[in-house]
């Protein structure tokens, strides 16, 4: 095709939206609609992953340790845990060291619990902190550190702790829901689609009788069907980025008002710069599919005259 007869195709195409006017509104209106809802169960669903994700990063194995337990032994211990494939980083807590974090966790207001704790009194052992590359890994990785024990004629290992039975639980509902959220979204994508190209092919079929006689004076497939295609592909394009706009702006505004009340209940949100792309790219190029999806299969029909 020249590309002089493209840039025809592409002004007949604008020029059918003016002319059009309120079946272009209701169109693009359609197509920000369903995107919005979209998006918005798009961003929910990003950030329900996001804070699923930092639950299980905050899992981590407390390896206790034997009183009987040298430098030297502790030394050989880490580098043999180190060793394990799903470890990605071990940190010495000696029981002071614990005692203090104990404290810490506790609050001020729990501090009478420990009257009579300090270093010549102290309940506590030494001990190791594994996280691991995969969360979902962590109760493996707990087992291969228990089994050191079985190889070890010291025994340097009293217990290994990560939260078993309540870690596989919270694996479980973090994994259900994001199975949900997808579940979603991709429901939401679907009927965006039907609803969107509906609306679109009511554009078109309002001027069956123009494509009509379009055919009987001899006009040709492509000509005809081309300016629609175009018209397609503008009211997707714009109806889309008009909410990816919405959208964004109204989600940046979400998360500059709640990032201090979220922060101090250490709950984050996805930011603007990881979520906007992923939104944006998405939510034009449906846009743009099922505006040119929709007018292609409603002037198919109305070309076979």
């Amino acid at each position: 095709m020249k590309f002089r007869t493209l840039l025809r195709h592409f002004r007949d195409g604008f020029k059918n939206i003016l002319r059009n006017g309120w079946m272009s509104f209701a169109s693009m209106s359609s197509i920000v609609i369903s995107l919005f809802i979209l998006g918005v169960f798009l961003l929910v669903a990003l950030n329900v992953n996001s804070m699923a994700s930092q639950i299980e990063s905050q899992v981590q194995i407390r390896v206790y340790l034997e009183l009987n337990v040298d430098q030297a032994k502790r030394a050989e211990l880490e580098k043999t845990i180190r060793s394990i494939p799903e470890v990605s980083k071990v940190t010495f807590v000696t029981k002071e060291e614990g005692l203090e974090q104990l404290k810490q966790n506790l609050g001020e207001d729990n501090q009478d619990l420990f009257e009579g704790y300090d270093e010549e009194n102290n309940p506590l052992m030494d001990s190791f902190t594994v996280d691991v590359f995969d969360p979902q890994t962590i109760s493996v990785t707990a087992d291969k550190i228990s089994a050191i024990n079985d190889t070890d004629e010291t025994k340097p290992i009293m217990d290994v702790k990560y939260g078993k039975g309540t870690i596989e639980t919270l694996f479980k509902i973090t994994n259900a829901i994001r199975n949900i959220g997808l579940i979603m979204v991709l429901g939401l994508i679907v009927t965006a689609m039907f609803l969107i190209s509906n609306t679109i092919k009511m554009t078109i079929v309002a001027r069956r009788r123009e494509i009509g006689i379009m055919k009987l004076v001899g006009a040709t497939n492509s000509f005809i069907r081309w300016p629609f295609f175009v018209e397609g592909a503008l009211i997707g394009i714009i109806g889309s980025v008009i909410t990816t706009v919405l959208l964004l702006i109204g989600y940046s505004e979400l998360v500059r008002m709640t990032q201090v009340d979220l922060g101090l209940m250490m709950i984050k949100l996805v930011t603007l710069e990881e979520s906007g792309p992923l939104v944006a790219s998405l939510l034009i190029g449906l846009g743009t599919l099922i505006g040119v999806w929709g007018s292609t299969l409603s002037v198919r029909k109305y070309l076979k005259v």
